[in-house]
Parts: C-alpha cells; sequence; structure tokens
C-alpha cells in the first residue's frame, strides 16, 4: 500500500530535518511504531537502516530507500553488523508476545546486549520509547519491564533519550482495538474497582511527531520526558466514550471482583489480540499512567489530540482501508524464525489439493483471494472457520479474531486470522502458513495457472501439513473429510466473486 502526501503526520511539525545527521537505526521497524515511524524518516531526508531479525522481500519494497540490516537483540554478532556506522538508534523492541512469565527476561537481554554493542560501535545516541508509571506504586511486570530498559539505556555510556507514554491510540494499535471490540461484543459491562484508575492516552500521530522531533531540537539529549494526548480519563470513560461514538447503548454494573486475570482472558477471546498481549497490557490498569511533568512541551510545541479525535482518526482510517501498520505484525514467538514451506528438507508428509478451471482473468482471480479472511470472511462455511478459531483462543492460541491490517490489500507477513501471509506471487499465488496450536506444521497455498488450450485459468488451493508424531496424524485424518466441503465452496466463491 502506498503511502500518500496526507498520510505523513511530521509535516505538521514546528521543526526542520537535520541535513547530514549520519545513520539513523530504527529497530522494530516491523512493529506497530517502527513501521510507521520509518518511512517519516525517510521522507524527511534522513538515512535509514531499519533492522529486521529475518529478511523478506517485502521489506525492500516498504522501504525501497532504507537499508535493512538482519539482526536478532539477542545475538551481539547480528548486533555489532547493524549497529556499525550508526549515528543514532531508536530502540522500539519488546518481547509482549512470550507471555508475561518470559518477557521480562528476554527485555533485559536484549537491552542489554543493545547496551553494550552500541558502547563498542560508539554511538551518538539511543533514543527510547517505554512507559508511564510511578515505581512506588507497585508497577505491573509489564510498565516495570519498561523502566527497567530505560533505566539500562540510561546507565549506557551512550547519551540517550526516554520518552514515557501511556496507551497509545491509533487505527491498528493493540490498545484501540480491545477497546473497540469489546464495546462492539460487551451488551453488559462489569466495572471493578481498577476501571476508575486514571490514564492519559495519546494518539499514534504524536507518538511518531514526538519520535521525530527529539532528533531535530538541541537540548533534548540526556533527558527524559513524559508524552501525553489532552485527556485525562479513567478506563470507565474511555469505554463509554467510545460506546457513545458508535452509538452504542451498554449497561454498566459495578463488579466486586478486581483481578485482572479473569477480564484480561475475557477479552482475549472478545478481541483479535491474543492473550499473551491482552495480559500484560490488562495487568497494568491498576497503575495510574499520566503526565507528571510537561517540559516536552518547552522543546517541541504542537497541539496534541484529545481521546475522541484519536478515535475518530483511526475510525476514519479504517474506513478508508489505509491502515499501514497494525499490532499483529509482530510475530508470535514460536513462528517468528519458522521454517518455511520451501525450506523443509522434504515435502509435507499429507497433502490435499482442490482446483477448478474458470474463463476469469488471473488479476481477478488474484484480487478476490486477497480478500479472504476480511469483513466477509472465507465466504463460505464461516462457521467452520470461526469454530476453529475459537478452539484455538480457548487454548490460549492466536484464534481467527485477529481478522487483518486491510481489507482489500495484502502483503508479506500480514496476518489473516490464524494464517500469516508467508509468499506472495502477484496475479499467480498466495502461501500461508499456519500460526493456529496445531500439532505439525500447515500451509495453505492459492495457485492460479494457465490452461492450455484456450484462454482458461485453473484456480486452485493446497493445504500442506507435516505432522508431529500420532496425534498430529490423527489431527489429519480427522479433519480431511471437511476439506472438500470447505475447498471446493471456497473455489466457487472466489471465482464468482473474481
Amino acid at each position: 500500500m502506498a503511502w500518500n502526501s496526507s498520510d505523513y503526520f511530521c509535516d505538521e511539525l514546528p521543526t526542520e530535518p537535520v541535513r547530514d545527521s549520519g545513520i539513523i537505526l530504527v529497530t522494530g521497524a516491523t512493529g506497530y511504531i517502527g513501521g510507521r515511524l520509518v518511512p517519516e524518516l525517510l521522507h524527511r531526508g534522513y538515512r535509514v537502516r531499519v533492522m529486521v531479525r529475518k529478511y523478506s522481500p517485502e521489506h525492500k519494497e516498504r522501504w525501497p530507500d532504507a537499508e535493512i540490516a538482519v539482526a536478532d537483540a539477542l545475538n551481539t554478532a547480528d548486533l555489532s553488523k547493524a549497529l556499525e556506522g550508526v549515528h543514532t538508534a531508536y530502540y522500539l523492541i519488546h518481547s509482549m508476545l512470550l507471555g508475561k512469565r518470559e518477557f521480562e527476561i528476554a527485555d533485559l537481554q536484549a537491552v542489554t546486549n543493545f547496551r553494550f554493542v552500541a558502547e563498542e560501535q560508539n554511538l551518538r545516541r539511543i533514543i527510547y520509547l517505554g512507559g508511564l508509571g510511578q515505581r512506588k506504586s507497585g508497577l505491573s511486570k509489564h510498565l516495570r519491564s519498561r523502566h527497567n530498559v530505560a533505566e539500562i539505556i540510561k546507565a549506557s555510556k551512550i547519551p540517550s533519550t526516554i520518552l514515557h507514554a501511556a496507551i497509545i491510540i491509533g487505527s491498528g494499535s493493540a490498545s484501540y482495538e480491545i477497546i473497540k471490540n469489546i464495546v462492539k461484543n460487551m451488551p453488559v459491562f462489569f466495572l471493578p474497582r481498577w476501571s476508575a484508575t486514571q490514564c492519559q492516552p495519546i494518539s499514534i500521530r504524536d507518538i511518531i511527531k514526538y519520535l521525530v522531533g527529539i532528533i531535530e531540537v538541541d537540548g533534548t539529549t540526556g533527558r527524559s520526558f513524559h508524552i501525553c494526548g489532552k485527556d485525562i480519563l479513567t478506563y470507565t470513560d474511555m469505554i463509554k466514550s467510545f460506546a457513545g461514538l458508535l452509538r452504542k447503548k451498554r449497561l454498566y454494573i459495578r463488579f466486586p471482583v478486581a483481578g485482572t486475570r479473569l477480564y484480561s482472558y475475557a477479552v482475549s477471546l472478545l478481541t483479535p489480540v491474543p492473550a499473551q498481549i491482552t495480559h500484560c497490557l490488562m495487568e497494568g490498569v491498576v497503575n495510574e499512567v499520566i503526565c507528571k511533568d510537561d517540559s516536552i512541551k518547552e522543546v517541541i510545541s504542537f497541539p496534541t489530540l484529545d481521546y475522541r479525535e484519536s478515535l475518530l482518526r483511526a475510525l476514519s482510517r479504517e474506513e478508508q482501508d489505509r491502515i499501514y501498520t497494525r499490532w499483529s505484525d509482530a510475530y508470535p514467538p514460536a513462528h517468528e524464525l519458522a521454517l518455511k514451506l520451501s525450506e523443509l528438507k522434504s515435502p509435507p508428509r499429507f497433502i490435499s489439493e482442490y482446483s477448478l478451471i474458470t474463463d476469469k482473468p488471473a488479476p481477478r482471480l488474484f484480487e478476490s483471494i486477497c480478500r479472504i479472511g476480511g469483513r466477509e470472511g472465507w465466504f463460505h462455511n464461516n462457521w467452520m472457520w470461526r469454530f476453529r478459531g475459537f478452539v484455538d483462543r480457548i487454548l490460549m492460541g492466536v484464534g481467527s479474531s485477529r481478522g487483518r491490517r486491510s481489507i482489500s490489500t495484502l502483503r508479506i507477513n500480514d496476518v489473516i486470522g490464524f494464517w500469516r501471509v508467508e509468499d506472495m506471487v502477484r496475479d499467480n499465488q498466495l502461501l500461508l502458513r499456519a500460526e493456529m496450536i496445531l500439532p505439525g506444521k500447515a500451509w495453505l497455498e492459492f495457485r492460479i495457472n494457465r490452461e492450455n488450450p484456450g484462454n482458461l485459468n485453473r484456480l486452485s488451493v493446497h493445504a500442506y501439513f507435516s505432522p508431529k508424531g500420532l496425534l498430529g496424524r490423527l489431527y489429519w485424518y480427522n479433519f480431511l473429510p471437511f476439506h472438500f466441503i470447505i475447498f471446493k465452496n471456497l473455489l466457487k466463491q472466489l471465482e464468482l466473486r473474481s
């Protein structure tokens, strides 16, 4: 999806780009924040190097003017190559998808590695986006981890700038999609005591402006800043405001149970955001996260958005189908460096294939394929896909409700429910890799091939499965009878809608 002039937030900044500023490294570039920061920096004329954990042709398509460095923050050899010659680095790495038991250790190891390699490479500056919250109030593991990362960066010999923010509201953000979906899916709200906790949400466009602005203004190095939106609200206020915006009448009932574990699990079932993320985020709702320091206004002055306007901008982006990054861009840990179908040492043990011959042209068929999993679901037998996704979510998997970033377009690494785009050749192939909980590895491939003689095309779907043990083989044979029903009807609908 190409950006247009109205998509750049930083054109409204009162600052000017710094020429000859050297290489700027963006870690976490494929994530929600990093994926929006990189185009802004390139648009303002900076030399940008993006750090990704695994190379994909999609990266050069998204950022043709940026350097691509393949590195994992847990590997110091990789980091040394990625940081070589870098002037300023944005540290936007987090490990929430590992779950609350493991992400703290991974976060600390990653930032410790990054700090020492940055010192070896003599970087001039590190910029980190962390979280708000007062340590004395007993922070959640997520917020405590963010603060610990900030302290390690500040203790480095490399000058740093730390930004502390509350929840981020924008199209594709996890917090925004959680609030939107519980408002849409819950007619009755049971409000615990922590729903009265105060929060100061900030718009994604204001986050990006601050991240860019601090490298364009003198006096921000070696300092920490709180960055927030205009409104201080309770979580109840935020839910009610969104419900009013969507014209949803909801019943609100005070509830004595205050634990976040039950609520976070319920939220993971009612929203696209999986349990690993909802647990980490909702543990922090007991902590007040508001700005205690507005000194950022003295160095970068621009009007920030209020909560309602942030919601309206996000809803507008969705209506326009112009969401450039989404929380789901980050990989679940088990699939982050997953083997591709083409990398398997031997072909998958089980393959199921269905096809039909059509006179529809390949471009139209491919456009139809690229709409699967959107607002119309999988076009036929949607209940089967939803049921499989629901079972996966019950088992703490990603489920099918993750939806997709864009209604009509796809790129490599996009998610479609419990699938992720592994490969794509326009007008010819779409290969999806399964990310649900499975006793094995699975792929789903759509192909369009020319049939000779005549001006006809073969539209086909292939299901591949590499089982793990006896349970994997039983799983395949259990679902095999449903393939005929699902895939034959899916092919007919793809042709009909092309």
